[in-house]
């Protein structure tokens, strides 16, 4: 498509469904339209739009596509067990004493699609600091994700590759595939939807997860993100970000670089 056709499909999708595509790489998300226009089967993106604008489900099926969902249980294990380890460790040695005795951590999964990411979180919470009162806020802008996470599942086998047997036994329904969460776990995370690019942030995270999202912004959207991100996480806070997605000159927005995925928030808490 060409560059007038693309800016009037952004400025129809802005409108018909509240998602701001001038954030994301322009060549990549150029591709991705182009292939759903071929799917719907219609001639032109004016033809298409009038369809989409009479048919909910069809806004729905559009929105899904656009809100790329890609997620597993544990995913990039080397970086969760340096969480599990290294990260998490010193985060709760550092708990505010405000928080009482029984305070936990303050995490946000920021763009948690379908739950793996946000469940993984509360496995190993409940493996490393069972007992505390942990606040796990799960959020993503794809309302059907969203659904399902809530829903538990349904998880394939691939989905939960990474899961040890211990744990499918512990936290997850007898049977399968398909696997769905137990309701223990899943009653430890508080889904909202949330449009990153556009929504305010809450402060005070001990930890935000957002992994394998921001790779799909432009350099001016991820830049913004980052230092959000820093004003929402408390000074010796963590973000933990994709295994492929690296902050240039971190010191710069005012992260500390711990390796590959991990940045904190400075401060004498964690080092």
């Amino acid at each position: 498509m060409d560059t007038e056709i693309y800016e009037q499909v952004k400025s129809s999708v802005r409108n018909l469904l509240q998602i701001d595509l001038t954030a994301y790489k322009e060549e990549q998300m150029r591709r991705r339209l182009d292939s759903w226009l071929s799917r719907s089967g219609y001639a032109s993106w004016e033809k298409y739009f009038l369809h989409a604008r009479e048919n909910s489900d069809e806004q729905r099926r559009f929105r899904d596509y656009l809100t790329i969902n890609v997620s597993e249980f544990f995913r990039d294990q080397e970086s969760w067990v340096k969480l599990r380890t290294a990260i998490l460790p010193a985060l709760l040695a550092s708990v505010p004493k405000t928080r009482g005795p029984q305070g936990g951590l303050r995490i946000w999964s920021a763009g948690c699609s379908i739950g793996p990411e946000p469940y993984s979180l509360a496995i190993l919470l409940d493996e490393i600091a069972p007992g505390r009162n942990h606040y796990l806020l799960a959020t993503d802008l794809d309302r059907s994700a969203l659904q399902r996470a809530r829903s538990r599942g349904p998880y394939s086998a691939m989905d939960i590759r990474n899961v040890s047997f211990q744990q499918r036994l512990n936290y997850f329904d007898s049977g399968g595939p398909p696997f769905y969460v137990s309701e223990r776990i899943s009653q430890r995370v508080q889904f909202r939807e949330h449009n990153m690019l556009a929504d305010p942030f809450v402060p005070g995270f001990d930890l935000i997860v957002c992994r394998n999202v921001i790779i799909y912004f432009t350099g001016e959207a991820k830049d913004a993100l980052y230092r959000k991100f820093l004003a929402a996480i408390r000074p010796g806070g963590v973000l933990f970000l994709g295994a492929t997605e690296i902050i240039p000159r971190p010191q710069e927005i005012g992260f500390q670089n711990h390796g590959v995925s991990f940045y904190s928030r400075p401060s004498r808490m964690l080092s």
